[in-house]
């Protein structure tokens, strides 16, 4: 298969399964033998295609003659991935996006559908399209939403919650390369070493407090120093949830949603590896992922175990409990691609309810005096600063010490995340 076909292959698999791209994309590409440039072209027009799937089918509707929504779905996938190309890629040359697309189309269509992809995509030019003027008129969601693809009744949410200025600074944010956030391990290595490496020469260093974190969009070239330890893949902003709970050397920290990892492995650095860390997650496959991710950074104190944690018993009475709680995810959308179109209110309401159950669970679990740590990749009020609040009408025995929420590209490269260190009163 060609990298277009193969990106064709996985937007028909992500409209027909809940599973998510890169891991169809993944399985894809190491069935082929597709060379580096065509894999991260794959990669770019699932992404890509995905990310932009609203606009796109905006501006075919000024274009398609007949009813669109009618369409067969890999007719529209066809057209959308050349859309994609004409209006984003500048690298791609016009003739091969529509050429290209019109052989998708020929090949999984035939003939008639072929002529019509052609002599529609050719049609399309950042000229012919004016996607201000055609939203001029709409309402600030509706336009909002159109420009930067992303669906109408979220954009309306954030406008309520955030204003329309800062609204449309996430939704820039979340359609940006996303650059890769790493922590520095500081079991096996200091900063100021690992920094005088040439590799690290062009990293972004975050100098504060996050020190251990940097960013780079060279995957590549840390490689060598993940397989090492020495280095693991975390943005910043779900480092900031583990240096909120603060765990100490030799305490017992109990992680109620832990796979993949990434916060367990941190809170255990900060812990110097020493205590102990008791870590549950639902999957068996994400769990073995965990040890093993452990295992590469040189941690000795992390207990895996497959469980659900309503009903797990960690047979102690913790002195950290981070709960990482399943969430909408609205703050990591630009990591995500599919995430957007995944995401609805009764998914919302869904995962809320959920959330008010593994509080309450934490909150019996915890010894008194104990932290209570709680995290989400939301954006939503309802998961995070209004979670927070009914949690502690239910619960007066708690308060609050502090809480963090970070926004998409506030700072530059942070996801959106929240965390609220909440501490537990002594007997």
């Amino acid at each position: 298969m060609t990298a277009r076909e193969t990106a064709l292959r996985v937007l028909q698999e992500v409209d027909g399964a809940n599973r998510k791209s890169e891991e169809i994309l993944n399985y894809l590409l190491d069935q082929s033998n597709l060379g580096r440039n065509d894999r991260a072209l794959a990669r770019e027009l699932v992404s890509g295609t995905l990310k932009y799937r609203l606009q796109c089918d905006f501006i075919i509707s000024h274009f398609y003659r007949h009813d669109y929504a009618k369409a067969a779905p890999v007719l529209k996938n066809i057209l959308r991935l050349g859309v994609y190309q004409l209006m984003h890629l500048d690298r791609v040359p016009v003739s091969a996006a529509v050429n290209e697309c019109v052989k998708l189309a020929r090949k999984f269509k035939g003939d008639h559908l072929s002529r019509l992809v052609n002599g529609l995509l050719r049609k399309i030019t950042p000229e012919s399209v004016s996607l201000y003027r055609w939203t001029a008129k709409m309402a600030p969601a509706e336009r909002l939403s159109i420009v930067y693809s992303c669906p109408p009744w979220l954009v309306e949410r954030w406008i309520a919650t955030y204003g329309e200025s800062r609204t449309e600074s996430m939704l820039i944010s979340n359609n940006l390369p996303p650059a890769t956030g790493y922590r520095i391990n500081r079991l096996k290595a200091k900063p100021v070493d690992l920094f005088a490496l040439p590799t690290l020469s062009g990293a972004t260093r975050l100098e504060n407090e996050l020190g251990d974190f940097f960013f780079s969009q060279e995957f590549t070239l840390f490689e060598p120093l993940l397989k090492e330890g020495l280095v693991s893949v975390q943005n910043p902003s779900q480092g900031l949830a583990c240096i909120l709970a603060d765990p100490a050397p030799g305490s017992t920290v109990y992680d109620m949603c832990a796979a993949p990892g990434g916060k367990a492995t941190f809170m255990a650095e900060l812990m110097n590896n020493s205590g102990r860390i008791i870590a549950i997650d639902r999957s068996s496959r994400k769990v073995a992922r965990l040890v093993s991710n452990a295992d590469a950074l040189g941690i000795t104190i992390i207990e895996a175990h497959e469980g659900d944690a309503l009903t797990f018993d960690p047979e102690c009475r913790p002195d950290t409990i981070l709960l990482d709680a399943p969430c909408t995810g609205t703050g990591v959308l630009g990591r995500r691609a599919e995430l957007r179109w995944r995401c609805s209110p009764e998914k919302l309401l869904e995962l809320v309810a959920l959330q008010i159950s593994l509080l309450d669970r934490a909150a019996e679990l915890l010894r008194p005096g104990g932290t209570l740590l709680y995290a989400t990749c939301s954006l939503e009020p309802e998961e995070n600063e209004h979670q927070t609040a009914a949690f502690l009408q239910r619960h007066p025995d708690f308060s609050i010490e502090k809480s963090i929420l970070t926004l998409p590209g506030e700072p530059a490269g942070f996801d959106g995340a929240y965390a609220v260190r909440l501490v537990k009163k002594g007997m």
